[in-house]
């Protein structure tokens, strides 16, 4: 809100939340229509739900910006959001590169926890990570003994998940690739009713205060550092742009396939691997998070941050 009002002054912003429900999200942008909006920004909660949305916005002539998540429409003028390949590639080259600490001879099981299969983003993670783990899966590097979707992204559900696959495997897994840092979260749980957290490789995304606090405590390996500020900000000189009918493709320079084929201007901004190196000069400095917040509950001196 605050990006499109400093890049298009004296714009009114309206802003609904719908709390995660793909029915109220279409109503409240059809409320938004109806009051005579002339560009949507919609955070889709299901990809293909919201492609409605889209529909009624075209039909309206008012052009709908995708936002963090692509909406799985031809019609869609434009995603807004980070490069959801290379954020997989990113968790999965960390696999790549870190796997040998935690396989021993005999020993070498891949989880993967993903997050919900109506979220293209998570299509694009899984895709990423993929590239990069197959290899090492055909080779029998790595050995991969579960792989789930998780409804909703649920964290309770990535814990039930996870519980499932120490049960299969009889408590036997190396590395657990997690989508997200609250799945991760939930997953370290499970890990440490069986005594295996900080004995598993687990990975994560978001660099949510939990995931950096569970980093600097050994639980986890990794996260995905994503600058919503710099998102935001462009999505802000994007709206700027429509409405004052200039030239975007200096903005949406890059390009977004939909299920359909259909070529999409998009916005794709750069993500960074977190680990506990680069902690201090990342999401700290960047204020992302806060020492304060990342540090409670870990020893003072922990990797040099707290």
């Amino acid at each position: 809100m605050k990006a499109i009002q400093a890049d298009l002054p004296g714009a009114t912003v309206d802003v609904t939340n719908a709390q995660g429900n793909a029915t109220t999200q279409q109503t409240q942008a059809e409320a938004a229509l109806s009051k005579g909006a002339c560009i949507l920004v919609v955070a889709p909660f299901d990809s293909t739900a919201s492609a409605a949305i889209v529909t009624k916005a075209k039909a309206q002539k008012v052009p709908v910006i995708s936002y963090d998540r692509l909406i799985d429409s031809a019609d869609l003028a434009y995603y807004a959001s980070f490069d959801g390949v290379d954020v997989g590639k990113k968790q999965g080259q960390y696999i790549a590169d870190n796997y040998k600490k935690f396989v021993t001879p005999g020993h070498n099981n891949l989880v993967m926890i993903n997050g919900a299969d109506t979220d293209n983003n998570a299509k694009l993670f899984g895709g990423g990570a993929h590239q990069i783990l197959d290899p090492l899966i055909n080779s029998k590097e790595l050995t991969k003994v579960f792989e789930q979707s998780t409804p909703g992204w649920d964290n309770g559900k990535a814990q039930t998940e996870m519980e499932a696959a120490l049960t299969q495997t009889h408590n036997d897994v190396s590395v657990a690739y997690v989508m997200n840092d609250g799945m991760a979260n939930t997953v370290i749980a499970a890990l440490k009713a069986q005594h295996l957290n900080g004995k598993v490789l687990v990975t994560g995304q978001d660099a949510e205060v939990s995931g950096i606090r569970n980093i600097l405590l050994g639980d986890q390996s990794m996260t995905i550092y994503k600058p919503i500020k710099k998102l935001a900000d462009a999505t802000g000189r994007l709206v700027a742009a429509i409405s004052k009918g200039e030239d975007t493709k200096a903005i949406a320079s890059a390009s977004v396939t939909t299920s359909t084929g259909t070529a999409i201007p998009s916005v794709l901004n750069d993500v960074t691997a977190v680990d506990k190196t680069n902690i201090a000069t990342t999401v700290i400095a960047d204020n992302f998070v806060s020492k304060a917040d990342v540090c409670q509950g870990v020893p003072a001196g922990t990797d040099g941050v707290c």
